[in-house]
């Protein structure tokens, strides 16, 4: 699998990057990669493109697998694949974050 471009792997076109935390200090490696592998798949039926990112590590070793979306700056713990589902449907797709889920906000451009 060679490098590719900004442009091939959307960008310019995306509206949103999510980060995921798939362990191993803040959830088992299991569930992390089992969510991670369930959200790429889920991100395909967004209408909206979005860039995804895989991360080794959040620096918040509990509570995971942690997913932080930006802009916005929502951060969401302990998120499995069927809390996921929602998370797409009401804040990616929807526009409004999961509120009972929501462990911190923390936009980076205000």
């Amino acid at each position: 699998m060679g490098a590719k471009t900004f442009e091939e792997i959307g960008g310019p076109a995306a509206r949103r990057h999510l980060f995921l935390c798939t362990g191993p200090d803040c959830c088992s490696t299991a569930d992390g990669l089992k969510t991670w592998e369930h959200l790429k798949a889920s991100l395909k039926q967004c209408p909206e493109p979005m860039l995804r990112t895989k991360a080794a590590c959040l620096r918040m070793c509990h509570d995971g697998p942690w997913l932080v979306v930006y802009p916005e700056g929502v951060w969401y713990a302990q998120v499995t694949p069927e809390r996921f589902d929602r998370i797409r449907r009401e804040h990616l797709e929807g526009g409004v974050p999961v509120a009972e889920w929501v462990q911190a906000v923390n936009r980076l451009d205000q």
